[in-house]
């Protein structure tokens, strides 16, 4: 009898799930990955640098296996964000920004110059 599962897929999708919380985050990593990893070939020519190259050395050349030969060796990973702690963040960097224009309003206007000063000059006389 042959050793092991002999599957379609390799990395088997068992052990991709092991790296994720489910399958919908296994799917949207991999695509990711595999958009990036496509971006990455399509801009070798161009020298721009700023996508990461692929992290694994692969037999296959497709942009998914790729992706997903890099989720298997942990060099893909995610970071599910907290909605509560976001919410909290962005009500301090609102409430910051409150008092920042409170505090320029109270320094001169918006534009730097206080309202009671300027004066209208008129039409120009010619």
């Amino acid at each position: 009898m042959a050793q092991g599962r002999n599957t379609l897929m390799d990395p088997p999708i068992e052990e991709l799930l092991d790296k994720v919380d489910s399958k919908f985050t296994l799917v949207a990593l991999g695509s990711l990955r595999a958009r990036q990893v496509n971006a990455y070939y399509n801009s070798l020519g161009e020298g721009l640098g700023r996508v990461v190259p692929p992290q694994v050395t692969s037999v296959s050349g497709k942009p998914l296996s790729i992706a997903f030969e890099e989720i298997a060796a942990g060099k893909a990973t995610y970071v599910r964000s907290d909605p509560e702690e976001e919410a909290a963040e962005a009500a301090t960097a609102e409430a910051k920004a409150m008092e920042e224009a409170a505090e320029a309003a109270a320094a001169g206007g918006a534009f730097g110059e206080d309202p009671a000063v300027v004066e209208d000059e008129g039409p120009a006389a010619g």
